[in-house]
């Protein structure tokens, strides 16, 4: 197993690249050669940001290509009278999102070489935005916004978001500026430097392949929020990580992303595979790798341990609507009133655990 997964190490050198890097079209000037000495703060605070983005905003719904980049302008402002221009590249990304529900397909945001420094974008090159899909969706952007954040608290070896204020102007046609809530995914390269990790693309990967503790962690977060909308070994809405420098090099690092299939957002196109025994996103299921209950028991302290800070980030949220949030918290309580003196979840846990 050691020697299999060094093999992947290795292999992850050729392998490992920024997102999208194989079917770039955009010219050189649109990607960052290097920024290892500059400070990235876009992702430093959860102050909303509000930006405008003008491109032939028709000609990239009806296209959605992931290939295919598009001109745009993005605009921000630095004070109450001054702004800042810049000429960037946008195309859609995705697949299930970008292909079959989203009425505007989520964006991926290129930035010119000399925007990587000394801006709100220092250090960024490529950079994801899960947009509004459909007028009238908002709603499920800032609760998998917040999905992300409680994320956030259980661990750094997690994906930072940043919410946005998006405003979009399509210059294929005149009409009224479409303003909604999205949010910046932080990119994969940023999330390896701050972590000291490496980004495996490599198959052969299973739950029995990733530290414990982390697969444990990222197995009953899942659990948690209703989501069984991933997979180790497909690396399906899993990101597969190594650490070289820690305490078992030999295993890999697990962070999870996308919850828009999870019963916390329920969305109303999430739906669970067909071959699982739910019938509604709403129905946890539990998908990780089986312990021993004392396991289980220990790694359920620390959900307990976080349950008033899931609470505050979601109470404190200033975006999402009472009624939202009420919904959020009474879902997550279905999972934490599990956790008292009998344990149900630790019995549900070790029935449906898979033995790997």
């Amino acid at each position: 197993m050691k020697k299999l997964f060094c093999l992947m190490i290795l292999m992850a050198g050729f392998i490992a690249r920024p997102a999208f890097s194989q079917i770039d079209t955009v010219k050189a000037t649109y990607a960052v050669a290097d920024t290892h000495n500059v400070k990235v703060t876009l992702f430093n605070t959860d102050d909303l940001f509000e930006i405008t983005l003008r491109f032939d905003i028709t000609y990239y719904k009806r296209k959605r290509s992931d290939e295919e980049y598009l001109d745009a302008i993005l605009t921000y402002h630095t004070s109450k009278t001054d702004s800042v221009n810049k000429d960037i590249k946008v195309k859609a990304r995705g697949e299930i999102r970008r292909t079959a529900i989203c009425d505007f397909p989520p964006l991926l945001l290129n930035f010119k070489m000399k925007d990587s420094v000394g801006a709100e974008f220092a250090g960024i090159n490529k950079l994801k935005i899960v947009p509004y899909c459909k007028l009238g969706y908002e709603d499920y952007i800032l609760r998998e916004y917040l999905t992300y954040k409680l994320y956030n608290v259980l661990t750094d070896n997690s994906l930072r978001v940043r919410l946005f204020k998006i405003n979009y102007i399509n210059t294929a046609k005149s009409g009224k500026t479409i303003s909604q809530y999205g949010f910046a995914i932080e990119p994969i390269s940023l999330l390896e430097k701050r972590t000291n990790s490496i980004e495996l693309k490599t198959g052969n990967v299973t739950q029995k392949l990733i530290k414990p503790d982390m697969m444990d962690r990222f197995a009953i977060f899942n659990y948690m929020i209703g989501n069984t909308d991933w997979s180790v070994p497909n690396q399906h809405n899993a990101l597969i990580l190594s650490q070289p420098v820690s305490e078992r090099p030999d295993l890999g690092v697990i962070v999870p992303f996308d919850f828009d299939y999870a019963g916390l957002v329920n969305t109303d196109y999430a739906v669970p595979f067909e071959t699982l025994p739910i019938e509604k996103v709403t129905d946890r299921l539990y998908m990780g790798i089986c312990r021993k209950e004392e396991v289980f028991r220990n790694a359920l302290v620390e959900f307990s341990e976080k349950k008033d800070e899931f609470y505050k980030v979601i109470n404190d949220f200033p975006y999402l609507s009472a009624r939202s949030k009420k919904q959020m918290i009474t879902f997550l309580e279905g999972f934490f009133s599990g956790l008292d003196k009998r344990n149900a979840v630790v019995y549900k846990l070790l029935s449906e655990c898979k033995d790997f």
